[in-house]
């Protein structure tokens, strides 16, 4: 990483925690530069519009989330070509246990990152021009249509991207729905359970493995 993309990489950091504190109002160039530490001026010198401070904390969460999902040995990235791997009931067990550490950690450990996510793409629905911000969530559903092509799923592409859309409501209805008042306290081994339970129940309902 060169010196320019990791001061970039910490304004965007601080602009996240700034996001999950006090939601869009809360962000400014001003309050970045304080909240990192630098002086006056450093953010609007490195992302001088408020579009381009949005697109910076956009792209750093999705660097976030690809290392999150690597790390737990999940599918990340544009599916190599040719036909995907075909996958056992077993191989689905594993993806819905490791999905389900990545979501009780994105509801514990990198709850800001979470908040903050979805407070830009709630900005997005009011101003066009950061549209472009949705974009950065095509390479999972590629995965996903990948994934459960290789599970057996009858139409991978549509059934896909519902994947996707179900896991991401199952993580809003934890965080700020009405689901966080009776699932397991996130962080806890029950929540884990749950999470893994809810995510195999899908992965069966795509494929039926």
């Amino acid at each position: 990483m060169s010196a320019r993309d990791a001061r970039v990489a910490s304004l965007a950091d601080a602009a996240i925690t700034l996001l999950a504190e006090g939601g869009m109002r809360a962000l400014t160039h001003r309050a970045v530069d304080a909240r990192a530490g630098v002086p006056l001026g450093t953010t609007s010198a490195y992302l001088r519009t408020r579009q381009a401070l949005i697109e910076a904390v956009v792209r750093r969460l999705a660097d976030l989330d690809r290392a999150d999902l690597a790390a737990r040995a999940l599918p990340t990235g544009t599916p190599p070509p040719g036909p995907p791997p075909r996958l056992t009931a077993a191989d689905l067990d594993r993806l819905a246990a490791g999905a389900a550490e990545v979501l009780d950690r994105w509801l514990t450990t990198d709850r800001d990152r979470t908040l903050a996510r979805y407070a830009c793409l709630l900005e997005a629905v009011h101003r066009p021009e950061l549209r472009s911000i949705l974009e950065h969530g095509t390479a999972l559903r590629e995965q996903a249509r990948a994934l459960l092509a290789g599970a057996g799923a009858t139409d991978p592409r549509r059934q896909g991207d519902q994947f996707v859309a179900c896991v991401d409501g199952l993580l809003f209805d934890r965080l700020v729905g009405a689901g966080a008042l009776s699932a397991p306290p996130p962080g806890t081994p029950q929540s884990r359970a749950d999470l893994r339970a809810a995510v195999r129940t899908l992965l069966h309902a795509f494929t039926g493995t």
